[in-house]
């Protein structure tokens, strides 16, 4: 099986990369792929796709990570793009999942994994499920909590701070070397 993680990844941490462990152990995953989105449609970007795509990179080793054109989901996954795929994401993306252009449309072309964890309300993620015509095509699996948020990490970054603790260290490295994320603010998402 074909899994798929999406995202923006500005920049990644080790809270995507435990979803994709724990997902792989759960599904068994046979191939990981990587979506980078270049110019998402639902939230600004404080670093270039190509920097992103290079921190994806050193973030996933071993994983096909690709630079996705898509500003959505649904047109990501259109057309059969991945096969029998499953297309992961958190908890609190997931909470947010009616909101999602067509998110009965993303559910028509894969599955979803949703990685909750410890102290989540899963009632939340169970009524969110039990509004969409197809909720069996949507899983839930647990992946031990990880208390890293893209916004305050890039608040880190942006004083200087290198959290090596909160961020693979490859990925500490590359940030460290070229200074990013130094003098670029923080557009306000997670």
């Amino acid at each position: 099986m074909i899994g798929v993680l999406g995202g923006v990844f500005d920049p990644p941490h080790n809270g995507h990369v435990e979803l994709a462990r724990a997902a792989k152990e759960r599904f068994r995953l046979e191939r990981l792929v990587v979506l980078v989105a270049s110019a998402p449609g639902h939230k600004a970007v404080a670093t270039p796709a190509e920097v992103r795509l290079e921190l994806a990179q050193a973030a996933f080793p071993g994983d096909e990570v690709v630079l996705d054109d898509h500003a959505f989901t649904v047109d990501a996954v259109a057309g059969g793009r991945f096969g029998d795929a499953i297309f992961l994401v958190g908890a609190d993306e997931f909470a947010d999942f009616l909101g999602w252009k067509d998110p009965e449309g993303v559910l028509g072309e894969v599955r979803l994994g949703v990685a909750t964890r410890p102290g989540y309300p899963l009632e939340r993620l169970e009524a969110i499920r039990g509004r969409l015509s197809e909720p069996d095509r949507v899983e839930l699996f647990e992946m031990p909590p990880h208390d890293v948020a893209s916004h305050e990490l890039r608040r880190r970054l942006g004083a200087g701070d290198v959290p090596e603790d909160l961020v693979p260290a490859r990925v500490a490295e590359l940030i460290r070397d070229r200074g990013l994320y130094r003098e670029a603010g923080d557009p306000g998402y997670t």
